[in-house]
């Protein structure tokens, strides 16, 4: 019975990747790119890379094994921003170092994650609700409000997993800043709560040795801040747009593609042995 059901729901999931061409075309391609990016980690020894590529194709697989499993439908023009998104940030960003190559990679991917993630929020008030027309049944206000958290949950939620693995497996998920002045209390020798401000730093040594840049590093805050204030304005884009949606009666094509609603039709699966 339990080798019945998972065969059946991984033919659940192969259906559900190959429902639309173009998405389908995409993964495969970006699929084929990872599998390539894994053997040339093998090659290189490099196998921190290569499990990497193992995560990265397991996060592509994830759009289908939620449509499957929630009966979810993903428009095709969201499915295929989120395989490009989930290799834009695992492959481009971390093993081709975009993250530090181009400094505005990082703030792009958070700028369309909080714009999507508000997308997904927005729905889900459709999508946690029997009656498919409850959301026009209720203050655009609202649903515009729901987007906006929850966009910037997943946002605080996407930073905490950062923190957790820099803490616990000693990498720089949240990347470095190098800044020029400090502002700390802890440096002030009374104890008292009076701040000490050092201006102009232009070089710094640890344990004796000089560092070799041109000012202190800030470890993290000023990245996480700044992951959080530009997924704050993706949440705040969508969540206007999704008020004159909610509130107007003429709905744009463009922006139904970026919704999920529920399936309507379901696939029929073979119990068959």
């Amino acid at each position: 019975m339990l080798k019945t059901r998972v065969k059946n729901y991984r033919n659940d999931i192969n259906n559900e990747l190959k429902e639309n061409k173009n998405s389908f075309i995409v993964f495969s391609i970006l699929r084929a790119l990872v599998i390539f990016a894994g053997v040339r980690s093998l090659l290189r020894s490099d196998y921190e890379s290569f499990y990497l590529c193992i995560l990265t194709i397991l996060l592509l697989l994830l759009p289908s094994i939620i449509k499957a499993h929630f009966r979810i439908e993903l428009p095709q023009t969201l499915e295929i921003i989120i395989y490009c998104f989930i290799f834009s940030a695992e492959i481009l960003g971390e093993l081709d170092s975009f993250y530090t190559l181009i400094p505005i990679w990082d703030t792009v991917l958070h700028t369309i994650n909080g714009f999507l993630a508000a997308a997904i929020g927005y729905s889900m008030v459709i999508l946690l609700n029997n009656d498919n027309k409850v959301a026009f049944n209720l203050s655009p206000l609202y649903l515009s409000l729901v987007a906006f958290c929850f966009s910037m949950t997943i946002g605080v939620l996407w930073e905490f997993g950062e923190f957790f693995l820099d803490v616990f497996f000693n990498i720089d998920a949240q990347k470095d800043t190098i800044i020029h002045n400090i502002n700390s209390v802890l440096l002030n020798p009374t104890g008292l709560n009076d701040v000490v401000r050092i201006y102009n730093i232009d070089s710094v040594a640890v344990n004796g040795v000089d560092l070799g840049i041109n000012g202190y590093l800030d470890i993290g805050l000023l990245d996480t801040m700044n992951d959080l204030f530009v997924n704050f304005i993706g949440a705040v884009l969508f969540s206007i747009y999704g008020y004159y949606y909610a509130k107007s009666n003429i709905r744009p094509e463009m922006f139904e593609q970026l919704l999920p609603t529920k399936k309507k039709l379901y696939y029929k699966l073979n119990t068959k042995e």
